[in-house]
C-alpha cells in the first residue's frame, strides 16, 4: 500500500488466486477473498481495529441497524453521481451497543477509481465529518457504504457487491473506525424490483502469520425508522398514490386535514367526559390520566399570541419551500451546464 500527500490517498493492490480456505458462515452470499500478489501487511490503523474486536466474542459485530434516511442519501449521492462512474462511496455514521450497531447518518466522499488504484478524499471526509459531529456530537464513524459495481462479465446484468478495490477502501475506513468498520452496499440495479441491502465486516486472512487478504462476511441487517423518518415515509408514500395527490398535493390543503382531523379527536375527547360527568358511561382511570397528561403539555397561550406564532411558523414554512425550489432549479442548471460543456 502506497499513499501520497495533500487531500488523496492513493493505494494498490495486484488481486491473485491463492489455495482454498476454510469460509466461515455467512448470511445470504459467500465471503468475498480479496488477495495481494506482494503479501503487504495491512496498515497499522487496520490491525489495531481489528484487534479491538478479539479479545470476546461479545464484542463481535453481529446486527446493524439501518434508518431510511441513510438509505435516501446513499440513493441520492447515486442519482448525483458523475457520468461513467461505476459506483458511490460515503462515511457511515451511527453508535454501537455491545455486538449491535444503529447506522443513523451518512454523507458522500469523493473517490475514483481506475483499475487497481484507489483515489479518496481525505480531507474532505475529515472536514465533513467535522460538521456533522458539531451537530450530532454523540454519532462516530461506523464505517462505509458503497453501491454494487456493475459486473460486465455477468450476462444476467447483476452487480458485484464486493469489488477487488473494496479491500483498500475498506483499510482506509479502519482508520477512520475506534472499531472495526461496517460495510454497507446498496443495489442499486433493480433486477428484483427492489432495492436490495446487505452488510458485511472484515476479517484477516494470513499464511504463515502473514496478512493477504480481507475476507467479507455478511451480516444480519435490518431497517429501522424513528417516528419522525415514519411521518415522512408515509407521507413521500401517500404522495405518490392518486387519493395523496389529490389530498397532499397542496400545502394549505394539508393543513387544512390535519386540524379538521385534531378537531374531530377534540370533539370526541369532549363527548366522552361529558358522559362521565353526566354518569352515562363509566370513568376509566387509565383514560383520565391520559387526557390529563395531554392537556397538561398544551401551554397556555392568549389567542393572540398564538395567532402570531402561527403566522410566523406559516411564513417561514412558506419561506423554506421557496428557498428549496430555487436551490433545485440552480443544481439542474448546473448539471446542464456541465453536461453541455463536458461535451
Amino acid at each position: 500500500q502506497t499513499s501520497k500527500s495533500t487531500s488523496i490517498n492513493f493505494s494498490s493492490y495486484t488481486s491473485t488466486m491463492a489455495a482454498a480456505l476454510a469460509q466461515p458462515t455467512t448470511y445470504g452470499c459467500s465471503p468475498a477473498l480479496l488477495l495481494s500478489s506482494k503479501a503487504a501487511p495491512l496498515s497499522a490503523a487496520a490491525v489495531a481495529a481489528r484487534s479491538k474486536s478479539a479479545p470476546g466474542e461479545s464484542s463481535v459485530v453481529t446486527d446493524v441497524v439501518v434508518h431510511p434516511i441513510v438509505l435516501l442519501s446513499v440513493l441520492d449521492h447515486h442519482t448525483r453521481r458523475q457520468e461513467g462512474a461505476g459506483r458511490v462511496i460515503g462515511t457511515l455514521l451511527g453508535k454501537r451497543d455491545g455486538d449491535r450497531v444503529e447506522i443513523t447518518n451518512a454523507f458522500a466522499v469523493p473517490h475514483a477509481e481506475r483499475g487497481d488504484e484507489v483515489a479518496i478524499g481525505k480531507d474532505f471526509n475529515r472536514q465533513m465529518l467535522a460538521l456533522h459531529l458539531r451537530a450530532n456530537p454523540r454519532e462516530t464513524v461506523m464505517g462505509w457504504y458503497a453501491t454494487a459495481l456493475p459486473d460486465e462479465n455477468d450476462p444476467n446484468g447483476e452487480s458485484k457487491c464486493i469489488a477487488d478495490t473494496s479491500s483498500l477502501i475498506h483499510d482506509f475506513y479502519a482508520g477512520e473506525c475506534d472499531d472495526d468498520p461496517i460495510h454497507l452496499v446498496v443495489d442499486t440495479s433493480l433486477q428484483t424490483d427492489a432495492i436490495a441491502l446487505r452488510a458485511y465486516k472484515s476479517t484477516p486472512v494470513c499464511i504463515k502469520n502473514e496478512p493477504l487478504a480481507n475476507m467479507f462476511n455478511e451480516i444480519r441487517l435490518s431497517v429501522k425508522s424513528s417516528e419522525s423518518e415514519r411521518i415522512c415515509i408515509d407521507r413521500m408514500i401517500g404522495s405518490n398514490s392518486a387519493e395523496g395527490a389529490s389530498t397532499n398535493g397542496d400545502e394549505t390543503a394539508a393543513l387544512q386535514v390535519s386540524m379538521e382531523r385534531l378537531l374531530e379527536m377534540l370533539e370526541t375527547c369532549s363527548e366522552y367526559v361529558d358522559k362521565v360527568v353526566d354518569g352515562t358511561v363509566s370513568a376509566d382511570d387509565e383514560v383520565g390520566r391520559n387526557i390529563s397528561e395531554v392537556l397538561n403539555s398544551v401551554p397556555r397561550i392568549r389567542p393572540e399570541v398564538f395567532d402570531k406564532m402561527f403566522n410566523d411558523s406559516l411564513q417561514d414554512l412558506l419561506m423554506v419551500t421557496y428557498l428549496s425550489n430555487i436551490t433545485k432549479t440552480q443544481l439542474t442548471i448546473a448539471e446542464k451546464l456541465n453536461e453541455t460543456l463536458g461535451k
